[in-house]
């Protein structure tokens, strides 16, 4: 499976961006998918998880409120809608997909990457 992430992009605090990862070469609909990021310095971090049916949802505790998951198998996309962004939400973000329900909030636990979309919030 290939990811290619897109929609990063320079914000200001409070404001909103829309993140899409689109897949191809696999089966979309079999993927849990992901969404971690990493900031300058720092490891990467998970940020927000969908099922692979789109069923349910889970996210860090960071992003809860403020960041919605959400996916359209029929056109092999996942979102990531940000909102209420804050200068600590800078990071390049990457898209995952995986086969295996566990570990969903690691990064062993998936499969596949994005190459990662950057995204800057500035105060």
């Amino acid at each position: 499976v290939q990811l290619q992430a897109s929609g990063g992009g320079s914000v200001q605090a409070g404001g909103s961006l829309r993140l899409s990862c689109a897949a191809s070469g696999g089966t979309f609909s079999r993927y849990n998918m992901g969404w971690f990021r990493q900031a300058p310095g720092k490891e990467r971090e998970f940020v927000v998880r969908i099922s692979y049916s789109g069923g349910s949802t889970y996210c860090a505790d960071s992003v809860k409120g403020r960041f919605t998951i959400s996916r359209d198998n029929a056109k092999n996309t996942v979102f990531l809608q940000m909102n209420s962004l804050k200068p600590e939400d800078t990071a390049v973000y990457y898209c995952a997909a995986a086969i295996a329900r566990t570990l969903i909030t690691k990064r062993a636990g998936y499969d596949y990457w994005g190459q990662g979309t950057l995204v800057t919030v500035s105060s």
